[in-house]
């Protein structure tokens, strides 16, 4: 529910805060008080286009800011956690026009795009008047609403489901044909080619593996003689360990004589042969993990010449052999099981296209039938706005041939609004006036299926005489039960109507230099003037206040 409005520095509005309560509120005022200034300034805080003639002479910027009461799981709501924007339960919009015309726009003082901006201002409000362009004349909502009129959210819902599964199940055998078309077509070097991959069994990593390996084999080999010769010196014939020792045992034969002279020296050299056995340990060591087979280094250099042979033949690194052998094979098994699989796909898929198409097919039926209880509760509303000569209808275009995501029917809002003429669109076919009350019929009639929460109708009583403008009160006093309903109105048959009266009116400021449009909440004694006005014009008369008092309590009874 639309809680305030608060403009700024517009065209004849230097500060406008407005409080709107539940029900009906209605606004009137003298011609050229400003209702127009307005709407446009209201239009533009819901995304409207933005028109630097807006902003008030003397500023850079004018705002107009609008805030709304919204319950939890609105429409709304799932638009700004799509934009990634909090919802608070409060939702704040507004727009800054700029005087060189550009425009910024805010949600919750988060900076949005216009785009997103018009998109939660449609699912807030809708505004129909005369020339109105968007809400019910639209004619890709009129399914939509035909649906919520019938209840049928869930089963569109459902089919849109099946739908999905449907496009799934004829993709994967889209797929799959394109796939065999492609594999046929280049068979015979497919099955070459996996056989000869087959064969060579590349691995993921393997080529370096085998050049690491390879590369050590050879290091080893031009070491292994500097460490044969090492080794010899320490352990050979050459070896001073034997010698060594035999002066180790004569050192100790004579160590009794003179034990401080020979126990240091023998010491040292014990320590010098256990050195040279440790190190003929590791030379040994060495030597072993040097050695190789002679016929392994062939045949890794075998294997390394055969899969980069095979990674230029067929235009790929080596490492990307293995998987490479795998999509010949998947190519050359789809050759050979690929009918099979084809005959699955084709299964399933005609099976969820006759799911989806049995489910539309159902609620096909189920809108023919609502749109013909929506076209008779619609024009029983049509006598009364002095439309009882018309006739509306919800026209259904179904071509099973042409599925969507939400069936195969196509609805559009048709009115006749004389017998025997050419019946067609209701925006193309109807008048301004007509389109205004043919609008309010069917607003009656949805009541809050499918209807944004704060609706504005702008002088839909234009032309009317006080029958049908009295009707019309009537039918947005009780739509006004369901949604927040705002009508700028001459009709004080509409007026009378009202839960709040907010009248416009044009103050001269600065000793009449200036002038600036304000709104004012009537109490009760000044809401019966401002009807009396209406009814008699320039002069009120006692006629006029008791005609006023008339309609207002017959408004309340």
């Amino acid at each position: 529910m639309l809680a305030r409005l608060s403009i700024r520095d517009i065209v004849l509005i230097e500060r406008l805060d407005i409080e709107f309560s539940r029900g009906l509120a209605v606004l009137t005022g003298e011609t050229g008080a400003g209702k127009s200034i307005l709407l446009d300034a209201f239009a533009l805080a819901l995304g409207g286009r933005g028109d630097a003639g807006l902003v008030r002479h003397g500023v850079e910027q004018g705002q107009v800011t609008a805030v709304f009461d919204i319950p939890r799981g609105h429409p709304a709501s799932a638009i700004l956690s799509d934009n990634g924007l909090d919802d608070t339960g409060e939702m704040i919009l507004r727009r800054v026009q700029l005087a060189d015309g550009r425009t910024r726009a805010f949600i919750n003082d988060q900076a949005i795009s216009v785009q997103t901006l018009k998109a939660v201002g449609s699912a807030l409000v809708e505004i129909h008047g005369q020339h109105d362009e968007r809400a019910l004349v639209d004619a890709s909502t009129h399914r939509r609403l035909l649906d919520a009129f019938a209840g049928l959210e869930k089963d569109v819902v459902a089919l849109e489901a099946l739908w999905d599964s449907r496009r799934a199940a004829l993709t994967a055998l889209d797929e799959h044909r394109a796939g065999m078309e492609r594999a046929a077509r280049e068979a015979d070097y497919l099955r070459h080619a996996s056989d000869e991959l087959k064969k060579l069994k590349p691995k993921d990593g393997e080529e370096t593996a085998l050049a690491e390996r390879r590369t050590g084999m050879m290091q080893g080999e031009k070491i292994a003689a500097d460490l044969r010769e090492a080794q010899d010196a320490v352990s050979g014939h050459h070896s001073p360990v034997s010698s060594l020792s035999a002066a180790v045992r004569r050192l100790e034969r004579r160590a009794g004589n003179s034990p401080t002279l020979v126990e240091p020296a023998v010491k040292a050299i014990d320590a010098a042969i256990n050195a040279l056995e440790e190190a003929d340990q590791h030379l040994t060591a060495a030597l072993i993990a040097a050695d190789f087979d002679p016929a392994e280094l062939e045949r890794i250099e075998e294997r390394l010449f055969a899969l980069r042979a095979a990674a230029r033949k067929y235009s790929t690194p080596v490492d990307g052999l293995a998987a490479l052998a795998a999509k010949y094979a998947a190519d050359v098994a789809l050759i050979d099981a690929g009918a099979d699989q084809l005959k699955k796909l084709e299964a399933a898929a005609g099976e969820a296209d006759k799911r989806f198409g049995a489910a539309a097919t159902k609620l096909s039926a189920i809108r023919t039938k609502s749109a013909e209880k929506l076209n008779k509760a619609v024009n029983a509303e049509l006598a009364p706005l002095k439309l009882e000569r018309a006739k509306f209808m919800a026209q259904i275009d179904s071509d099973p041939k042409s599925p969507g995501p939400q069936g195969f029917d196509r609805v559009e809002f048709w009115v006749q609004t004389n017998p025997g003429t050419k019946p067609g669109p209701m925006m193309k076919v109807a008048s301004g006036g007509e389109l205004s009350r043919f609008l309010l019929a069917l607003k009656v009639v949805l009541s809050d299926k499918g209807s944004a929460p704060t609706l504005v109708f702008d002088e839909i009583d234009t032309g009317v005489g006080g029958a049908v403008a009295d009707a019309i009160g009537a039918r947005l006093a009780r739509l006004a039960g369901k949604v927040q309903v705002m009508a700028v109105t001459h009709a004080p048959q509409v007026a009378a109507r009202a839960s709040q009266h907010l009248l416009i009116s044009k103050d001269a400021l600065d000793k009449g230099k200036r002038v600036a449009t304000r709104v004012n909440a009537l109490a009760p004694d000044h809401r019966r003037e401002e009807i009396a006005r209406m009814l008699a014009g320039a002069e009120i008369t006692a006629e006029a206040r008791a005609a006023a008092d008339r309609l207002l309590r017959a408004a309340t009874a």
